[in-house]
């Protein structure tokens, strides 16, 4: 038997409990794991309050899309008994049971080795999101972005992505403009690295489509008039990397900034990522994440506080990292 956060849905409505499951009730897989560490994300917070739209896509499902533990059993000759482990996305905690859970069985694919000189809470302290956001600048990076090029936007600067790009651009000696909606939090983000902060308003409602060049590129997890009023203020051949919806799915854009100032637009999917691309952005993370900072932006909690911290995500009343000691 384990404890894990479960969901189920009878009758449409959404039965959340931290539960005591039998291990025989696993889902199929070749990597059995005991988990160490997990997090609470947005989309976590989602799947165990039921708001913000379908996020589990069967039922019963065990939530938590980032986990850290080791290897109990495998049938993978990639993994032996002990090894530390990581696993982002892939539909865990979606259409798979995740990692707010004691155990996880899984695919071994979907797996890759704790990189060396890192701890197990510091990885979950990251996450997703700085894996995210970690994905993004070594996109820009391909396309041939420098700290010389000028500055970088950032959006959706408080959330965990925008955070963590903000840190992670400061860090390589970018110079970082954030954009959020919480004027009062600008220490905060400056503290992160950020050298000026703007306010969202000015990039939220409908711009001109062509606008006054003052960005080398951008980090975009808002999506909607944002992503487009970024494009159009991009600087010719610049880029923008987009990885978030806060704002709305749609893009508002014209092909402008494109064709009259050759700009690109990178789109980000952390979830299916190949093993090759997932390692070389852990061994970044390694380098880049200032682990001081990190541990000052993260609270710890136990399996029994998820349900009622999920609630307090969703109202806008975390701010940081949560780590999840899934064995408390």
């Amino acid at each position: 038997m384990f404890n894990a956060v479960h969901i189920n849905k009878v009758a449409d409505k959404l039965e959340v409990a931290v539960a005591q499951l039998a291990e025989s009730g696993l889902p199929p897989g070749n990597v059995t794991v005991r988990i160490a560490y997990s997090t609470l994300n947005y989309k976590d917070a989602m799947a165990i309050t039921g708001q913000g739209g379908a996020v589990v896509r069967t039922f019963p499902m065990v939530p938590g899309i980032d986990f850290v533990g080791t290897v109990s059993e495998s049938a993978d000759a990639r993994y032996k008994i002990g090894d530390w482990v990581i696993l982002n996305g892939w539909g865990v905690g979606e259409r798979y049971w995740g990692g707010l859970s004691q155990i996880a069985r899984v695919n071994a694919d979907w797996l890759i080795p704790l990189p060396q000189g890192m701890k197990p809470q510091h990885a979950m302290a990251i996450g997703t999101a700085g894996y995210t956001a970690m994905l993004s600048l070594l996109a820009l990076e391909r396309h041939g972005l420098t700290p010389e090029a000028g500055d970088v936007l950032v959006t959706g600067a408080n959330g965990g992505v925008g955070s963590f790009a903000i840190a992670l651009l400061a860090a390589r000696a970018y110079r970082v403009v954030a954009s959020t909606g919480r004027l009062e939090e600008a220490e905060y983000l400056k503290d992160l690295g950020a050298a000026e902060v703007i306010d969202r308003r000015t990039l939220s409602e409908p711009g001109k489509p062509l606008q006054q060049e003052r960005w080398s590129a951008a980090i975009d997890s808002v999506g909607s008039h944002t992503l487009a009023n970024a494009c159009a203020a991009i600087k010719a051949d610049g880029a923008v990397a987009a990885c978030g919806l806060a704002q709305g799915m749609d893009f508002p854009s014209t092909v402008a900034p494109f064709i009259l100032r050759g700009i690109s637009l990178l789109g980000i999917n952390s979830v299916t990522r190949p093993t090759s691309e997932r390692i070389q952005a852990w061994a970044r993370l390694v380098t880049d994440v200032d682990v001081r900072k990190l541990d000052a932006i993260t609270h710890e909690i136990g399996l029994g506080d998820v349900i009622e911290s999920a609630h307090g995500l969703m109202a806008g009343k975390v701010r940081g990292r949560i780590v999840v000691d899934v064995n408390r």
